[in-house]
């Protein structure tokens, strides 16, 4: 994961420095308190000095792009005019994430009236607000008390969305083959992913795959076979398929190194033998998610982003297709040809070799296994009308279900929050794709934020 870096900006006012000084010591008490909260959760902070005029707040936020803080976290300890931080705020890049809170509890008739100076900040909150609105800022706003509220965890959960949209703005993406031909859903151009979103897409140069590619009995491969082994609770495969299946994995994990990706994808169509790739890298995909690298299949560099973003948050996230229907039981089939998160499997996966459709494509083995229980959020960005994009999210419990006749197979059931009839429904409503991300937590409430900072729509569904 990925660990947060914010630059805490504190607000002030001039005239309280110059007209009652004595009551700077209690404001930088509170905002080494407030800092102090967020190291204790695991946040990098870069402290600010207490700004009151505009050159400071000039001065600070240039500080904090330098030190390269994903977002700006400001803080009111007092009431501070608007138009001190406002051209500021409006020029950096950063987001603003403001925590609207003050140092009391409570502010009753019995409170004596000194402490309206320490707990005034939320009109500086509300002044400001305005002004960023006006000059087009976007922000993101969280209220409550520091210590008896959860404003804390609503901030830390503004600052997860922020890291998902600053990695996805920064991925770059593999691509092996070209996009599965005929499949429209996910199908985007790859100027427009660059153009709207900051996604780079990587072709493979299959000119260049000996490069990568390890000799048959060098012991790199013998390295990676045993490794396989060792994670793995069986075998049911020739040594020719596992020696194909570590040198294409090898190869393409040199390649995701040497081009610094975040995330890939491979259309299995477009692995055959005249590539020369020895066979399709499903092992090395489940591998790769595992270590914390996107993918999708099928040439979908959309939706491998997307993963690969929300890996830098929560590691826990795996590529996965809504496979089939059990009406019966109010639940839906989870899989796909050979790629899983490993980290996210019940148990130590099988070795399986791929029953391969295509004729000139060596079978690869693939790691075999269940999805593990627990509740999760199913994710899908949906590419829309007129350049537009919708985050179409659900909570879902993964149940413990019985192997039964899949053991062989990647596999998960997944019982929706509302009848699966009416969720398919509206999922496909919305023009969710086929190709989805299964994130293990209830995540809705930062990816809701996340879809906002991206300026998509956001659809809970259920």
């Amino acid at each position: 994961m990925k660990k947060m870096k914010i630059g805490l900006l504190p607000q002030y006012l001039e005239l309280y420095d110059k007209n009652c000084s004595g009551f700077r010591p209690e404001m930088e008490r509170f905002l080494m308190l407030i800092s102090g909260e967020f190291r204790k959760r695991g946040v990098e902070v870069v402290t600010g000095r207490i700004c009151r005029l505009a050159a400071e707040f000039a001065k600070e936020i240039k500080s904090f792009e330098n030190a390269g803080v994903q977002a700006i976290v400001s803080l009111h300890l007092a009431y501070s005019p608007s138009l001190e931080s406002a051209n500021a705020l409006k020029a950096t890049k950063l987001p603003v994430i403001i925590l609207d809170t003050t140092p009391d509890y409570e502010f009753s008739p019995d409170t004596a009236p000194l402490r309206i100076m320490f707990n005034h900040g939320i009109h500086g909150v509300q002044d400001m607000c305005n002004l960023l609105l006006r000059n087009g800022k976007d922000f993101i706003i969280e209220a409550g008390h520091w210590r008896k509220s959860d404003v804390f965890e609503r901030v830390l959960q503004s600052l997860e969305a922020v890291c998902i949209a600053d990695s996805l703005r920064n991925s770059r993406t593999g691509l092996i083959g070209n996009p599965f031909k005929g499949m429209g859903d996910f199908s985007v151009p790859f100027d427009r992913l660059k153009k709207e979103m900051g996604i780079t897409a990587v072709p493979f140069d299959f000119k260049c795959v000996n490069g990568y590619l390890p000799e048959e009995n060098s012991s790199e491969v013998k390295a990676e076979i045993r490794s396989n082994m060792k994670m793995s609770a069986g075998a049911k495969q020739e040594v020719k398929d596992h020696v194909n299946t570590a040198r294409a994995g090898i190869a393409v994990r040199k390649w995701i190194k040497e081009n610094s990706l975040s995330a890939f994808s491979v259309n299995f169509m477009e692995c055959g033998n005249r590539t020369g790739l020895p066979t399709v890298p499903f092992l090395e995909a489940s591998k790769a998610m595992a270590d914390g690298i996107g993918y999708a299949g099928e040439g979908d560099v959309l939706t491998a982003s997307l993963v690969g973003a929300l890996m830098s948050q929560y590691p826990e996230t795996t590529f996965t297709e809504m496979f089939c229907p059990d009406w019966k039981s109010n639940r839906i089939f989870l899989s796909h040809m050979g790629e899983v998160n490993l980290n996210l499997l019940d148990g130590k996966p099988e070795l399986v070799k791929c029953a391969f459709p295509i004729e000139d494509t060596n079978p690869p083995l693939f790691a075999a296994g269940r999805l593990k229980p627990g509740k999760a959020t199913l994710v899908n960005l949906a590419p829309g009308k007129d350049n537009t994009y919708t985050l179409i999210m659900a909570t879902v419990s993964v149940e413990k279900a019985r192997d039964g006749k899949f053991k062989n197979s990647v596999r998960g059931w997944i019982k929706p929050p509302i009848k699966i009839e009416d969720f398919l429904a509206e999922y496909s409503r919305a023009g969710g794709t086929h190709h989805l991300a299964l994130v293990y937590g209830k995540k809705m409430q930062a990816l809701s934020k996340f879809a906002k900072i991206m300026g998509w729509n956001a659809l809970r569904i259920g």
